[in-house]
């Protein structure tokens, strides 16, 4: 009772209809092209056979609930070509009604230039970027992968449905499609199937002029299953491809197209010129006259062919119907099992789910944040079944692997690995994901991971590689995907790897990107809260920022509790009743601790102190203007920022008569105390920055 086969093919084609719907595809794609003045016709007049035997044949997927959890799921990475998918869309009966697509790429319509998650229904990730696609894809399989191996049960496949692709040229020459493919044909994910619309042309050149590699040769030393199908205008052999793709259950599929780009057009058919432009009226008529298409009226879909597509809502209909039908077989015999995977499914978090995070007793002595965090995740690990990441090849040092959970690897090779060996086997069901050093691909697979469903992924780095996954940290907070990036080695403090290792700007180049949540919490209580608002923050990703140093755990008797971090900032300390503040210290992070230090000394000498804990910017913009002023009133100008890092952004909390003790340059080979002595880093250097403000301000301590 596993995965319904969906295929329809395999008899005697209806060539005639075959080439009607495939030019309905070709001419509703160029027709809203063409009114937008704007858009890439080439892809969908080359591409249109591959994806018409794909989403009329092929796939499983319900328009009327775009949110099926066992539909197959579709991933456009070349996005250049979505109108190609919003015909798809259209034709096969999702919420997109035919005026969405005569407003293509305008203000306000649900078909933008590249396809958006959450924005167009049936859109299942945001693509455009070359390469990400791909990436999401492998994230997805491996979803589908590990859930199918933890959740079903003989003769009950509760997850078993397919991943496919359309990938470009351009796609599979961007690095993190190299990346992702390599570990994907390690992982033998035997249910990811991409169709490479191979036209050899980019958008400002053939390929012979930039590369001459063979790309299925390529793959197949991956480990990938490869298969051409050299004519791309033969949907039969497409769907041939396909289906010898889905016997193939222990190696990914790539199935190399051979199309023309801009199929049809008598002028621009197999040139760059077609990639990324319209094609102007009169090839427009030229090109329906060649494919034998009405010139008139635009936007023209003919009875039969809508039919024939919307076949796909009756069919998806009862494809959905069945697995309900199963899934209520599996819940009478598996209640629990059932109860825990319509929870992961649905996004809520377990009743008590936080109640094992550990607190920490205040110790100066204290440990790294990167280790507290690690405490934090295994109580993690036992209370949430959907928590599953991994790092770029860093686990030791990042202490993010989840302990007793097994590694997420091929069941042969997980096998093959126990050969003279005690212990268990878990294969896919592993939740600790060994991504190797491919931090670009780690962020696309994390984004597949989210958008699949039933997971709450997380990947780990140093925090100086970020810049390594850093487009697929953007698309992550474009599509408002839970992710939890865990970055660890935070500043100079790192030490003696030098300023190749040492984060400088990458805190502010994280905080630039619009939708992401940074934490750097200042010691380990905080750092349990940090992953709290993790946990619970639906509406986007969260990048954790660690120490590798250690950092005292601070005395909270004296001191705002640690959760006062959920508000982004807030009043860690103010002077003894009855004394006002003259400045306020703010720090993040490892600095915590230092200005704590410099307050012990500032108020031995006078000088009224409040410490504000100020570890995430954008939680901190999310609270009332009430709020914010009073962390922060106008009435105390003297304001110092100390955090290690570049000092940009901070202008907007310390103003105009306030000023930042940061590292403005590169670091260091040194041992980490010694670079924070050099850079100014003490209770002493904080002191007399303090006594500095209150001087330019006016003041005497």
């Amino acid at each position: 009772m596993g995965h319904s086969d969906p295929f329809r093919g395999g008899g005697i084609r209806n060539a005639a209809l075959d080439n009607l719907c495939i030019n309905t595809i070709r001419f509703l794609s160029v027709d809203a092209i063409e009114k937008a003045n704007s858009g890439h016709p080439g892809l969908p007049l080359g591409a249109a056979p591959m994806a018409y035997a794909l989403w009329t044949e092929c796939l499983s997927h319900n328009p009327l609930d775009p949110h099926w959890a066992n539909r197959d799921r579709f991933v456009l990475s070349a996005g250049h070509g979505s109108m190609l998918l919003y015909s798809l869309l259209h034709l096969t009966g999702y919420d997109l009604p035919l005026d969405e697509l005569q407003r293509f790429r305008q203000w306000g319509s649900r078909t933008p230039g590249h396809p958006e998650r959450g924005l167009t229904p049936g859109v299942e990730v945001t693509t455009g970027p070359l390469g990400q696609g791909f990436g999401n894809g492998v994230g997805m399989a491996i979803a589908e992968a590990h859930l199918a191996a933890r959740y079903n049960r003989p003769g009950l496949d509760i997850i078993d449905h397919y991943t496919y692709g359309l990938v470009s040229d351009g796609d599979l020459m961007e690095g993190v499609a190299s990346e992702a493919a390599s570990l994907a044909g390690h992982l033998q994910l035997g249910k990811l199937i991409f169709l490479y619309d191979s036209n050899r042309i980019t958008l400002s050149a053939s390929m012979h002029v930039s590369s001459s590699e063979d790309p299925a040769a390529r793959f197949k030393a991956y480990g990938w299953h490869t298969l051409t199908v050299p004519d791309g205008n033969d949907p039969g052999a497409i769907s041939t491809a396909i289906r010898e793709a889905r016997g193939e259950r222990e190696r990914p599929s790539l199935i190399v197209v051979n199309t023309q780009i801009g199929f049809g057009s008598p002028h621009k058919q197999g040139t760059f010129g077609v990639h990324g432009s319209p094609l102007g009226a009169a090839e427009v008529k030229l090109t329906k006259e060649a494919l034998h298409w009405p010139g008139e009226p635009p936007f023209l879909i003919p009875e039969e062919a809508l039919a024939h597509f919307r076949q796909a809502v009756e069919r998806g209909r009862q494809a959905q119907e069945g697995w309900n039908q199963r899934l209520a077989q599996y819940e009478a015999q598996y209640p629990e099992l059932a109860a825990e995977l319509r929870g992961l499914l649905a996004g809520t978090l377990p009743a008590g789910w936080s109640e094992g995070i550990p607190s920490f007793p205040a110790d100066a002595k204290g440990l790294a944040t990167r280790v507290a965090s690690g405490q934090v995740m295994q109580a993690l690990k036992s209370a949430l079944p959907g928590f599953l990441g991994g790092s770029a090849d860093l686990d030791p040092s990042t202490n993010t692997a989840l302990k007793d959970a097994g590694d997420f690897e091929s069941p042969a090779r997980a096998q093959g690995d126990l050969q003279g060996a005690v212990g268990e086997a878990w294969g896919y069901a592993g939740r600790n994901l060994h991504f190797g050093i491919r931090e670009h691909a780690m962020g696309s697979i994390l984004n597949g991971l989210a958008a699949h469903g039933g997971l709450l992924p997380f990947g780990a780095t140093f925090l100086t590689f970020s810049d390594y996954l850093r487009p697929a940290i953007r698309l992550a907070a474009l599509m408002q995907l839970q992710v939890v990036y865990v970055f660890t080695h935070d500043s100079v403090a790192l030490g003696e790897d030098g300023p190749t290792h040492q984060s400088v700007e990458h805190l502010a180049a994280l905080r630039a990107i619009p939708d992401l949540v940074v934490i750097r919490p200042g010691d380990a209580n905080e750092t349990a809260v940090a992953w709290k608002v993790a946990i619970q923050n639906r509406k986007g990703p969260v990048a954790l920022i660690l120490s590798r140093q250690n950092l005292a755990t601070l005395d909270r008797a004296e001191l705002a509790p640690a959760e006062g971090l959920e508000r982004g900032a807030y009043i860690l300390s103010d002077p003894p009743a009855g004394q006002a503040p003259q400045v306020i210290l703010i720090a993040t992070g490892s600095e915590l601790g230092l200005i704590v230090a410099a307050r012990e000394i500032l108020e031995k000498e006078g000088v009224p102190i409040r410490l504000v804990s100020m570890p995430s910017w954008e939680l901190f913009e999310q609270q009332s203007a009430e709020y914010r002023e009073r962390v922060l009133p106008a009435s105390i100008p003297a304001r110092l920022a100390v955090e290690a890092g570049i000092s940009q952004g901070w202008a907007r909390y310390v103003g105009d008569r306030g000023a930042t003790l940061s590292v403005d340059h590169f670091g260091a080979s040194a041992p980490g105390p010694v670079l924070l002595r050099e850079f100014g880093f003490t209770p002493e250097n904080v002191r007399m920055r303090v006594l500095d403000l209150i001087a330019r301000n006016g003041n005497t301590p």
